[in-house]
């Protein structure tokens, strides 16, 4: 079966780094979309950072312009997510997700299949 899997996550003080890392492999359909999106608690999902397959064409949320950014490795069927610069409000779980279907790919709900989620914990 098909799965997309997160890892890098944990505890960082504010100011430091992370390098999340996510893989799919076992997918139906040709890739379209790949991106992070994150939970903290009692709030809502919201997007992260996403990129267009085979494109150069990525998308920052405000908070993570500046202080985030994706990479790729065709290779390894890896998505990278090198956080710099966290602060406490970072604090959350980070999913990855793929999109293989369909036209939109801005929203969560757009999206095919998800991973488990990697914490992100910063302490001040």
């Amino acid at each position: 079966a098909g799965q997309v899997v997160e890892s890098g996550g944990g505890l960082v003080q504010a100011g430091g780094s992370l390098k999340l890392s996510c893989t799919s492999s076992g997918l139906n359909f040709e890739h379209l979309v790949w991106g992070w999106f994150r939970q903290a608690p009692g709030k809502e999902r919201e997007r992260v950072a996403l990129i267009v397959t085979g494109t150069v064409n990525t998308y920052y949320a405000d908070f993570a312009k500046g202080r985030f950014t994706l990479s790729r490795d065709g290779t390894k069927n890896t998505l990278y997510l090198q956080m710099d610069s966290l602060k406490k409000e970072n604090n959350a779980m980070y999913y990855c997700a793929d999109k293989r279907l369909g036209p939109c790919f801005l929203q969560g709900t757009d999206y095919d299949y998800w991973g488990k989620g990697t914490q992100v914990t910063v302490s001040t």
